[in-house]
């Protein structure tokens, strides 16, 4: 009897356990599944990675749903207010089109609309070397060197950093910024962003004599006042800099001072007697 009744205790907990899962179940499959709306707003994103001097077409655009409370300002909400504008920085897959990031109607596309006020784009003929071997890609700081004689001697011939901290707009016809993830690339032009005064410089430089560019660190902001350098410098063969000579005769080290032996003197009434390794003076007295 006790097996009985303990048996059926057990189906009888085990039913209202199912029972009341399959109640549970039921009801929260019947409750209305309750929404939050937040309002949006239609923003116009590139949908493709555009870079600098694009022309924007309808392709290169999407409209996507934004929450009304985090829209970027100046944001667009119609692709035609942005189809055939240039873009003046690099753009990606997904982020808003701002006014800051395109140039004026009227300006177009491709490199001039990149060129900032106040500004010029220059040209200059490299080779690989003086291109750096191929590692100066749109994007990139340089310094220019310029080698050139003022006079028709060859001694005067001088080598100077004439401009720093260049900006390079393109390699070639290329204007992009990530150029194969930095790989280099021959070029036989390179243009560089510099103003009124500098692009005077640049093409004396390399109209006058020949130029070389050195590629720096674009976090370097750094800029070096030199005096060039001559043949006749380089080789040692010039006479030595007041400043080269200041800061060899700090860098040498202390002359030795030489002592003279001192010479005892002796009074001319006293003579020094010598036994051994022991020394005495008798004095010498005068007899009168």
């Amino acid at each position: 009897m006790a097996r009985i009744r303990v048996f059926i205790v057990l189906v009888l907990a085990i039913t209202a356990g199912g029972g009341l899962a399959l109640g549970t179940y039921n009801y929260m499959q019947k409750m209305t599944p309750r929404t939050v709306s937040v309002p949006t707003r239609p923003v116009v994103v590139a949908a493709i990675d555009l870079d600098v001097g694009a022309d924007i077409t309808k392709e290169d655009l999407k409209i996507v749903q934004w929450p009304d409370n985090s829209v970027p300002a100046g944001a667009f909400n119609a692709q035609d207010d942005v189809v055939g504008r240039g873009l003046i920085y690099p753009v990606i897959t997904n982020e808003p089109i701002l006014p800051n990031k395109l140039a004026s109607k009227e300006a177009g596309a491709g490199l001039p609309p990149a060129i900032p006020p106040g500004l010029r784009a220059v040209s200059v003929r490299v080779n690989e070397v003086i291109g750096v071997a191929g590692y100066v890609l749109p994007g990139t700081r340089v310094d220019v060197v310029a080698t050139v004689s003022p006079t028709d001697r060859k001694t005067d011939t001088t080598s100077k950093v004439i401009l720093t901290n260049v900006q390079v707009l393109a390699a070639g016809t290329k204007i992009e910024r990530d150029t194969e993830k930095g790989k280099p690339i021959p070029v036989t032009v390179v243009t560089m962003l510099v103003d009124p005064e500098e692009s005077e410089r640049l093409t004396l430089a390399a109209s006058e004599g020949k130029i070389q560019l050195a590629l720096r660190n674009p976090l370097d902001k750094s800029s070096s006042a030199t005096t060039g350098v001559k043949p006749k410098e380089l080789l040692g063969l010039a006479s030595p800099v007041r400043l080269a000579a200041s800061r060899t005769r700090m860098a040498a080290p202390p002359a030795a001072t030489v002592h003279a032996p001192v010479t005892a003197e002796f009074d001319p009434m006293t003579v020094e007697v010598i036994r051994g390794d022991k020394r005495a003076r008798e004095v010498v007295r005068q007899e009168q």
